[in-house]
C-alpha cells in the first residue's frame, strides 16, 4: 500500500531568515519531501552551513540565494505562493497547489515584506491562532502539498487506515494528431 510521488516540482524558501538551525531545519524538511530547490532572500545573516541539516539536502538539492525580492527568479512557469497570516490570505486546506510552485515564508518574528507579498501570485495561511516556527510552517505546507497532489489510497469512512492499496494508473493507447500520426508514419483517415 505505498503511494507514488506527486506530479510537478516545488521549491521553498524563506525572506528575511536570522537563524541558520531553522533554515537547516526546513533545508532538511524539503529535502525529505522531494523539493527541486531551496532559497533564502534578503536573509538578516549569513547563513553558511546550518547543523542541523543533519540529511546534508545541500550536496542533494540547489540552494539559491537573492538579496532582494526584486532579484527572486523561479523557473518559467512556476507560481510564487507566500504563507502568510493576513485576513485576505486562503486558507491552506482550501488551497489548490500549483504543480510548479515556489513557496516562500516571512522571517522568524516578522512578515513577508510587501515587495515581496506584491511579488506572489498567491497567499496563503495555516488555519491556526499562533505564529509557529518557520520551519514548521514550512513543514506543515509541503505535507499539504504532498497529501493534495500525491496519488494515495483514499481514506476509508471508519477509524484506521485503507483496506485496499491504491489502484495502478490505467493506460490506453497512444492519440495522435494529425500532424504526429504523419510523423509517425501513420495514415490519418480524413
Amino acid at each position: 500500500m505505498g503511494s507514488r510521488p506527486p506530479r510537478g516540482y516545488f521549491g521553498i524558501g524563506v525572506e528575511g531568515i536570522s537563524k541558520p538551525m531553522n533554515f537547516g531545519n526546513l533545508m532538511r524538511t524539503a529535502h525529505g519531501f522531494g523539493a527541486s530547490f531551496v532559497f533564502t532572500v534578503a536573509p538578516a545573516r549569513a547563513i553558511g552551513e546550518p547543523k542541523s541539516d543533519t540529511t546534508r539536502a545541500r550536496d542533494h538539492m540547489p540552494w539559491y540565494s537573492f538579496s532582494s525580492p526584486g532579484e527572486l527568479v523561479v523557473p518559467d512557469q512556476c507560481r510564487l505562493v507566500g504563507v502568510e497570516l493576513t485576513a485576505e490570505a486562503v486558507e491552506l486546506p482550501s488551497f489548490r497547489h500549483p504543480l510548479r510552485a515556489a513557496y516562500v515564508l516571512g522571517p522568524e518574528g516578522g512578515s513577508l515584506s510587501p515587495q515581496m507579498m506584491e511579488r506572489c501570485e498567491f497567499i496563503v495561511k495555516i488555519p491556526i491562532h499562533i505564529c509557529i516556527n518557520v520551519a514548521m510552517a514550512g513543514a506543515v505546507v509541503m505535507y499539504d502539498r504532498m497529501i493534495s497532489l500525491g496519488r494515495f489510497a483514499e481514506r476509508p469512512v471508519g477509524t484506521g487506515g485503507p483496506k485496499e492499496a491504491l489502484a495502478e494508473p490505467v493506460h490506453g493507447k497512444p492519440v495522435y494528431s494529425g500532424a504526429k500520426r504523419l510523423a509517425s508514419g501513420k495514415r490519418s483517415k480524413t
